[in-house]
């Protein structure tokens, strides 16, 4: 009996050390995905572009093409580049989260000045949703041109991903949480995309078939759909400067370069300590705020420098190697 009664102690210790290991998965994994913001914002603002001119009945399988090359760059290429990194070479991930940063500037620089009428370059996502193909084939090179560029924003998060996470964590426990908030992203991204794109088709069921307040309540997602795509694109593009800002900002930092950190440091110290009532809110604007300036003058200085030397090398050298790496799998990603 006294045997047995030790046994099941043993046992409870370890369901709690277990249940204390997944506790701080998930909240490693939440804190991971929470930094990931701009690009998933972004993700998000972008995406169901990709399904404009579709019948109804292609949007949902579209989107479901896009969810799953999403999840193949994330699980099948990224994460166990992020895990090689971890353990061979850790020195690299705030190089490369600055260089991600740099892109994310430089994508929402992009958008900005093709707002106000720049003859730049089309951004590389309205490419890809006005193709010269029609039918399977028009399907076949939007779902393409997304999962392209998902895997840049993919590659991204999976690298904020592993910055936030205790160097001291076992690989294993990095893979868990990495896999966690690759799979959390993309089904939180996707299913956000999904309902979106469903949802005028809700709102003019609903004006059509239904009467009374659901009628009423239909028309009035068909009105407010057009809008919340504005705001959206608008909030997708702020928040890819500012956390592009951010990133690159805090990586010099750690590099060894203080200025820009701590003049933008004091400068939200000084405004939060004019309103102390608010000082939380104002430190925190304050900073997005020069952070974002820092990013988009960082993002207009990258377009031409993206347009004539970084895109065409990419062109040459980037796809090629992204289908090798499918085609050793047999496939097994083809949407």
């Amino acid at each position: 009996m006294s045997g047995l009664i030790a046994l099941l102690d043993d046992v409870a210790s370890i369901s709690k050390v277990a249940a204390a290991s997944i506790d701080d998965v998930a909240g490693q994994a939440v804190k991971a995905g929470a930094k990931a913001a701009g690009a998933v914002i972004d993700d998000a603002a972008v995406t169901p572009k990709y399904v404009q001119g579709f019948d109804a009945s292609r949007e949902l399988p579209i989107v479901w093409k896009i969810a799953r090359g999403s999840l193949f760059n994330k699980l099948v290429i990224l994460l166990p580049i992020a895990l090689l990194l971890s353990a061979f070479a850790p020195w690299l991930i705030a190089p490369l989260l600055m260089i991600g940063g740099a892109y994310l500037c430089y994508e929402g620089a992009e958008k900005v000045a093709h707002a106000f009428g720049s003859d730049s370059d089309t951004h590389d996502s309205e490419k890809h949703t006005h193709p010269d193909q029609d039918g399977a084939a028009l399907e076949e090179a939007r779902v393409a041109g997304a999962i392209k560029t998902d895997f840049i924003l993919s590659a991204e998060i999976m690298t904020i991903a592993l910055s936030t996470i205790p160097e001291d964590d076992t690989l294993w426990m990095k893979a868990l949480i990495l896999f966690i908030v690759a799979i959390g992203i993309t089904v939180a991204v996707y299913g956000f995309v999904a309902l979106i794109v469903k949802a005028d088709d809700v709102g003019v069921h609903l004006a059509t078939e239904r009467k009374g307040a659901l009628a009423a309540l239909g028309r009035g997602i068909v009105k407010f759909m057009p809008g919340f795509m504005k705001v959206l694109t608008v909030v997708g593009t702020a928040a890819m400067i500012w956390v592009g800002g951010q990133i690159v900002i805090h990586g010099l930092h750690e590099l060894g370069q203080h200025q820009p950190y701590e003049w933008i440091n004091h400068q939200a110290e000084a405004a939060a300590a004019a309103v102390p009532q608010f000082s939380g809110l104002v430190n925190w604007a304050v900073t997005a705020f020069f952070d974002g300036i820092v990013g988009l003058v960082l993002g207009l200085i990258l377009i031409p420098l993206a347009k004539y030397v970084i895109n065409p090398i990419l062109g040459a050298t980037a796809i090629p190697l992204i289908g090798w790496i499918k085609g050793l799998f047999g496939g097994a990603s083809k949407a």
